[in-house]
């Protein structure tokens, strides 16, 4: 059975007030809007039952686990505005709980996006993109992955990814393919624009890996 996309599946307690204010956006969204306009974030009414796919996030204080994350189901929109990003101040990985604070709820990768963060605290920004093109080149492109058993949202992935991570996998690749959740893909690093960059190239690499074939 297809899993349903963009769901939320932890606990969550959320408080319906505005973000921080003194929390700059402008290049987290800027970068945003760039994957929006490459497909990598959106709404496709012919994939995954026309909900929204793709999220992004940023640490602003390397000094507490705070995180700001684009609200669920904003996919379709072209360029956010405070309103549809949260601010994610509590996790309990173990428990599958999370506390938020915004006027959207925070996406339902939310819980992948703590776990990234949790693993090493230099990392700033994780973004979260969907490409069938990377996805479907994940063994060419050896890229580190999840199992495709572990399904997005779940404890298993949150499992999974600390895994990559203790292997010592994402070391040098700071992405990996998400086998378990359709065309899923994460990056990670020490600046928004860091992931964003890495993404955009691994795509061009897996369209040249494409068109190879093609020409064979």
């Amino acid at each position: 059975m297809q899993e349903q996309e963009g769901v939320i599946k932890f606990r969550l307690e959320h408080q319906n007030r505005p973000i921080d204010q003194t929390a700059s956006l402008s290049v987290l969204n800027a970068w945003r809007s760039i994957l929006f306009k490459l497909g990598l974030i959106g709404r496709d009414p012919e994939r995954y039952g026309g909900l929204g796919y793709g999220n992004i996030s940023l640490k602003p204080d390397l000094n507490n686990n705070t995180f700001i994350i684009s609200g669920t189901q904003t996919g379709h929109i072209e360029e956010l505005s405070r309103e549809h990003y949260c601010e994610v101040w509590n996790t309990d990985i173990e428990r599958y709980f999370l506390q938020s604070k915004g006027l959207t709820k925070p996406s339902s990768e939310a819980i992948t996006h703590a776990c990234v963060y949790r693993q090493d605290a230099s990392i700033r920004s994780v973004i979260h993109i969907h490409s069938p093109q990377i996805w479907q080149k994940t063994a060419e492109l050896a890229l580190p992955h999840t199992p495709a058993d572990a399904a997005y949202g779940t404890p298993e992935m949150a499992r999974a990814v600390a895994e990559l991570f203790q292997s010592g996998r994402l070391y040098d690749k700071k992405i990996f393919s998400m086998l378990g959740h359709q065309d899923g893909i994460v990056a990670f690093g020490d600046s928004i624009g860091d992931p964003a960059w890495l993404l955009i190239n691994t795509l061009s690499n897996a369209l040249r890996i494409e068109t190879t074939i093609d020409k064979q």
